[in-house]
């Protein structure tokens, strides 16, 4: 990954503005080696509790690329615009690496994406450089009005803010001589306004501003190396804003303010009150809960006439606003997300819900019958995306419970798996039962694991409404599934869903998935003890916002192991 990054030298146009007379390498090889330091940003020597070792740290890269969405929302930061510039709309995709869409092991810089960064550096900078009062946000009037101190404060403060954390001496010497030479490159125009589009440029395709550069505050303590201010300060920014750390936590981290775990959860608590945070852990259920495949779906009309195509947005707005109200609102967690009634429906989803009222296309809060709702798995949106035209989908409710709900272990489907047959049995569930004894994994997957917990929610047909007959049999949504070592008998998805907001199971999932999403990277047998600790925390009522900040000041998050020699 890295050094791939380490190639900008290669690329005509960033020698072009760098010049001969400069050291390329000195200019980048910091951030493809890991010596660039935090010369303000503190040593981070009270991150590290006494007694901590390595184990407690799985290996992660100290570099790790920022999204598509990161991008965006830095540029905008950064560059203090209105909008996001909406440029990566046409970047080289990123292949999908795992359940969350900033696994650091799929976002690498290919030489197609390189282009697209360098083309977005010089169409950003073109732009901010061409309008005044654009150029005015990042070159604030206060500046100083000698030309060479002049370019020295833009570099200083911009830099800063580009690499999250102060230039070094190095640094701060190549982008003045970059500015410096910016008259040369954009003849014509005013020398200070070509010196910023030209440093914009160079800091737009800088390793420091595409990568987080996670290189530690120095030597190793007990095994691990303590992560900077300035790092930690990034690390939070990304993890609970997705964007660069405003200009208020770049100036804690410079006073030392993250130089603690309790320092650092007095600030991610601050955070979690910011709207940003809102967006963050919205993505992070929209992405756990698969809210894209509402989505494009096809029901027969003949059956489903209430059903129409508008309402996959309606049931991502509404487990939307349900997480939300959940998770800010009532200060609530996995157990409240499984279990709630609370319900938000507009006209289209008040129909299918059988909800008496006047509705409209806005949103209204309401509450869902206790017989026959609780919590996400019981919403419109999962039951609707897992089902075919006409019936319910069984198997895949089953698995996506398995997978996203219980982290469960299922092995893949044998090579001769075949879609469920029309069959003339009764009904859905019977035609599921015959199929899946023959040719499949069997009892070991299918009847302990994938049937059960499919069969829970029989009582919801092929757009998530409530029934009782199928086929003009009545609905057997009873069943057994083993949990905390226990086989747990329960009658509908309505007891299922209790059961699993009671397990340690269901919550050690959770957290796992927040552990993931954390650190943009897939478990690992080094977070088995923090999962375990958050899991047992979520199932006594920690809320997910707690759980976020026990992540985020723990030594998992703020240290690294050493980087083994070359």
């Amino acid at each position: 990954m890295i050094s791939l990054a380490c190639r900008l030298a290669a690329f005509p146009r960033w020698r072009r503005l760098l010049g001969a007379q400069l050291s390329v390498a000195a200019l980048l090889i910091s951030g493809c080696t890991g010596t660039a330091g935090d010369p303000q940003g503190g040593d981070g020597g009270g991150l590290i509790p006494g007694g901590a070792t390595g184990p407690q740290v799985a290996e992660r890269s100290m570099f790790p690329r920022l999204t598509h969405a990161q991008w965006e929302n830095t540029a905008r930061d950064l560059l203090r615009l209105d909008d996001r510039p909406g440029l990566s709309a046409s970047f080289t995709s990123d292949p999908l690496g795992g359940v969350f869409d900033n696994n650091e092991a799929a976002l690498l810089v290919t030489p197609g994406l390189w282009g697209d960064y360098q083309r977005a550096a010089e169409e950003l900078a073109a732009m901010l450089t061409a309008e005044p009062g654009k150029l005015d946000r990042i070159a604030p009037a206060d500046l100083p009005d000698a030309p060479e101190a002049r370019a020295q404060a833009f570099v200083e403060r911009f830099g800063e803010r580009a690499f999250r954390r102060p230039l070094t001496e190095e640094e701060r010497g190549a982008y003045l001589a970059l500015f410096d030479r910016g008259k040369e490159l954009f003849e014509g125009e005013d020398p200070f306004v070509a010196g910023v589009r030209a440093a914009l440029e160079g800091f737009l395709q800088s390793p420091h501003f595409i990568y987080r550069v996670e290189v530690g505050a120095g030597p190793a303590e007990g095994g691990l190396v303590p992560l900077s201010g300035h790092e930690i300060a990034t690390k939070l920014a990304y993890v609970l804003w997705n964007t660069m750390p405003s200009d208020e936590l770049l100036a804690a981290a410079k006073a030392g303010e993250l130089s603690t775990p309790e320092g650092v959860r007095a600030h991610a608590e601050g955070m979690l009150a910011d709207p940003r945070a809102r967006e963050v852990v919205g993505a992070f259920h929209r992405q756990l809960y698969d809210y894209e495949q509402y989505h494009d779906l096809n029901k027969d009309q003949a059956l489903y006439p209430e059903f129409v195509p508008e309402m996959g947005d309606d049931m991502q707005r509404e487990a939307e606003l349900f997480v939300d109200h959940v998770v800010f609102d009532e200060e609530g967690g996995l157990t409240e997300l499984l279990t709630e009634r609370t319900a938000y429906v507009n006209d289209h989803l008040a129909a299918v819900y059988g909800v008496e009222g006047d509705f409209s296309s806005e949103f209204q809060r309401v509450e869902l019958d206790e017989a026959e709702r609780s919590g996400l798995l019981t919403r419109l949106g999962f039951l609707a995306a897992k089902a075919t035209a006409r019936q319910p989908d069984s198997i895949h409710r089953g698995v996506f419970v398995n997978l996203r709900i219980l982290c469960a272990a299922l092995p893949s489907p044998p090579d001769n798996a075949t879609a469920l047959p029309p069959g003339e049995l009764a009904t859905n569930r019977e035609r599921v039962e015959a199929h899946t004894g023959k040719g499949t994994c069997g009892a070991s997957c299918h009847g302990a694991l994938i049937n059960p917990a499919g069969f829970a929610f029989e009582r919801y047909d092929a757009i998530g409404k409530y029934r009782t007959t199928d086929n003009g049999m009545p609905v057997d949504s009873a069943d057994v599934y083993t949990l905390g070592g226990q086989p747990r008998s329960f009658a509908d998805a309505v007891e299922f869903s209790r059961l699993l907001a009671e397990s340690s199971e269901a919550h050690a999932c959770y957290a796992e998935r927040w552990i993931e999403f954390a650190h943009g990277r897939d478990a690992r047998a080094e977070d088995e003890a923090l999962i375990a600790q958050l899991g047992e925390a979520s199932r006594g009522g920690a809320s997910t916002k707690e759980l976020i900040v026990r992540i985020v000041s723990s030594t998992s998050f703020l240290a690294r192991v050493p980087a083994e020699a070359p």
